[in-house]
């Protein structure tokens, strides 16, 4: 799968980030704008330029998207913290 970018910015398909995340397509937009759902967008540099690591977080689940220069998947990973906070590192994260 590919995500398309413009302008500097990525365009994620509800579906996929609602099995990311456990929840429902149509409750996405509204998460986002309450700020439920985070979201980071890391670029590679030196070696790894070029790439892109896109980090979405709501309630105990981190899921992470890594990128090659043409924006398809190479690489999808999801964490399950549950009732924990995620550690200190992702907490940047969580800000608004």
């Amino acid at each position: 799968m590919k995500l398309e970018r413009q302008d500097g910015v990525f365009t994620i398909e509800a579906s996929l980030l609602s099995e990311l995340l456990d929840v429902q397509p149509s409750d996405i937009q509204a998460l986002m704008r309450r700020n439920e759902i985070t979201s980071l967008c890391e670029r590679g540099e030196g070696e790894h330029g070029g790439k892109f690591r896109l980090t979405f977080s709501y309630k105990g689940r981190c899921a992470r998207l890594n990128l090659d220069e043409a924006g398809t998947i190479v690489r999808r990973s999801i964490v399950e913290f549950g009732e924990r906070p995620p550690p200190a590192a992702d907490h940047s994260m969580e800000r608004p």
